[in-house]
């Protein structure tokens, strides 16, 4: 469920500072899937992962400890969001959502997880950093646990930074098995302004 209604936004093209602004008011971007209008969404509730709670099971322990994939952090941004995109079903990230989160790298706000097999992307997640908060976009994967190494990998590093907040947008089973839970609007939004008020540095 949304607060609200998505807003419509026809005439505004995406930008970095538009995007600090909207993830600073507890807001993230998507198009309409049939008209490709920009829509804006706060979801009540709205999934986060705490970052003392991730749930790491024993197949995925037992792949952490292994020397099965390498992870790197922010060294291929624009290919993990190409990758994110590059699903079957149709994808929401747009190449104005390719030029706007990439111009947010660039400028050290946007920031990516890379899980390698030798010198193949195999996984990785995507999103935005503001403050003490961490807003993740997207993950993908090529082969088995290897989103879920990043994502381990971000929170690990998420919380060694002094980030307070990594949110997830919408709940769903699988973000669930790892430890994400829901939490109303209200509360996010006290959340969010403490994330933005603290020091941290991805």
């Amino acid at each position: 469920m949304t607060v609200g209604k998505p807003r419509k936004v026809e005439t505004i093209a995406l930008s970095p500072e538009l995007l600090r602004v909207a993830y600073a008011r507890g807001l993230f971007p998507m198009p309409h899937p049939d008209t490709g209008v920009l829509m804006w969404f706060r979801p009540d509730p709205r999934a986060v992962f705490p970052l003392d709670g991730f749930h790491c099971s024993r197949s995925l322990a037992r792949t952490l400890r292994g020397a099965r994939f390498a992870v790197t952090f922010d060294s291929a941004f624009a290919e993990v969001m190409r990758r994110c995109g590059d699903r079957a079903e149709g994808t929401w990230i747009t190449q104005s959502f390719h030029d706007a989160y990439g111009a947010l790298h660039r400028q050290g706000d946007a920031h990516s997880v890379e899980v390698w097999r030798g010198e193949q992307l195999v996984g990785g997640v995507y999103g935005v950093a503001l403050g003490g908060g961490f807003f993740a976009e997207s993950m993908f994967h090529a082969e088995r646990d290897a989103s879920k190494v990043a994502l381990f990998h971000l929170v690990e590093r998420l919380r060694a930074r002094g980030f307070v907040l990594l949110e997830a947008q919408f709940m769903t089973p699988h973000l669930a098995s790892l430890g994400a839970i829901e939490i109303s609007d209200r509360l996010y939004r006290t959340r969010l302004a403490a994330a933005l008020e603290a020091r941290a540095s991805f």
